[in-house]
């Protein structure tokens, strides 16, 4: 079986599982090509370089986010050469730009089973995008649509949502959620409190994620400045376009001194073992890998409620889903949790840590992307 990923998101939760699908299902015996962009972020070429000597085969693409139509034109017409060179069995777009310019040089060939993960929708970003730029985005999608054979859900929520859109065949559609390695995360050892600027003894949330609209930083802050959060401080672990807004929000609220801004980190492991409860403030989600990250951490998770940690979350076993995305609600559920004793969120970070074990690892994940690859190949 050949099968030829497509990727131009290169940051954040997509390039992460892109990755870890390509090198997975490398060392199940597949061949593996990726196209993919390193325009958004030159560093992930690293990535590329270690799925090269993994013995993948990488073809860099300079992929855009914007719809830019001789460019997007240029690089479908690109990749058609490539898949008419490779004759992969699968195509497997994923994100907006990458699942656009692939399935339509994957159909305008008739060379591979399209398979596409959106990792959410665009035209679902109320916040980032006008109403005319989300009802193209959508019209776009509807009609590739009918050109893709199969949708892959990282959760059984975005499959739920997939529904709701009202153009995507139920029969077209299966889940395969995010897996993870959760060793990393289950044996490392806690941070010093003080090297983060909070008191040993301060009630401390985490939020790792990019510095964006769509992860919910501001609703954070928000929050935070509520009376039922007085006392609680509040990491953030992430960069980002909103930085600056953020900080200047968190001296307007009067809580600069309980916000914590981190900047990007590579020991999050570290980080979810100092902090007492991981916080998603997110806008929209599909499977927020952080929130499985937590759960391995054996740490309690309290999330808006978006796709993915909805379901993870559902039965309150390994934390709370606010009522809704509005601070107060946010603010409600932390304290709640932060309130409850030691051993109590230890009885929920062990719920969520046997959870992962039991469904959402890296073999999980690329077993059921070969149980989908294997109904074309």
């Amino acid at each position: 079986m050949h099968v030829l990923h497509v990727i131009e998101a290169t940051i954040g939760g997509t390039r992460r599982h892109v990755v870890d699908a390509c090198r997975g299902l490398r060392a199940r015996g597949v061949r593996v090509t990726l196209a993919a962009s390193a325009r958004r972020d030159p560093a992930f070429r690293d990535d590329l370089a270690a799925l090269a000597r993994a013995g993948v085969d990488v073809r860099e693409l300079p992929m855009v986010r914007s719809i830019a139509p001789h460019r997007d034109l240029a690089h479908t017409l690109a990749l058609r050469s490539v898949i008419a060179e490779l004759r992969p069995d699968i195509v497997h777009t994923h994100s907006s730009k990458a699942g656009a310019v692939g399935r339509l040089a994957s159909w305008s060939c008739g060379i591979g089973a399209r398979i596409h993960t959106p990792h959410t929708f665009a035209f679902l970003f109320s916040a980032m995008f006008s109403p005319l730029s989300r009802a193209l985005f959508r019209a776009v999608e509807k009609e590739l649509a009918r050109k893709t054979d199969r949708f892959i859900a990282v959760s059984g929520d975005e499959a739920a949502t997939f529904a709701a859109a009202d153009f995507i065949a139920s029969s077209k559609v299966r889940v395969v959620g995010n897996g993870i390695d959760p060793l990393r995360f289950e044996n490392a050892v806690a941070s010093e409190r003080g090297a983060l600027g909070v008191p040993l003894h301060a009630p401390l949330a985490l939020f790792v994620g990019l510095l964006n609209v769509a992860k919910g930083p501001d609703l954070a802050l928000r929050a935070l400045a509520l009376p039922a959060l007085a006392n609680v401080h509040l990491a953030f672990a992430g960069s980002g376009e909103m930085e600056g807004s953020l900080r200047k929000l968190a001296h307007a609220l009067g809580v600069e001194s309980r916000a914590h801004f981190l900047g990007w980190r590579d020991d999050v492991p570290e980080l979810l073992a100092t902090a007492d409860a991981l916080l998603l403030p997110s806008r929209w989600e599909g499977m927020p890998y952080i929130v499985l990250e937590a759960m391995a951490a054996s740490r309690p998770v309290v999330a808006t409620p978006v796709d993915g940690a909805r379901a993870l979350l559902a039965d309150g076993q390994a934390g709370r889903v606010c009522k809704s995305s509005e601070p107060q609600d946010i603010a409600d559920a932390l304290a709640a949790v932060l309130k409850l004793d030691g051993g109590a969120r230890r009885l929920l970070g062990k719920s969520g840590q046997a959870k992962v074990r039991a469904g959402f690892t890296l073999e999980h994940m690329v077993d059921g992307l070969l149980g989908v690859y294997g109904e074309f190949a």
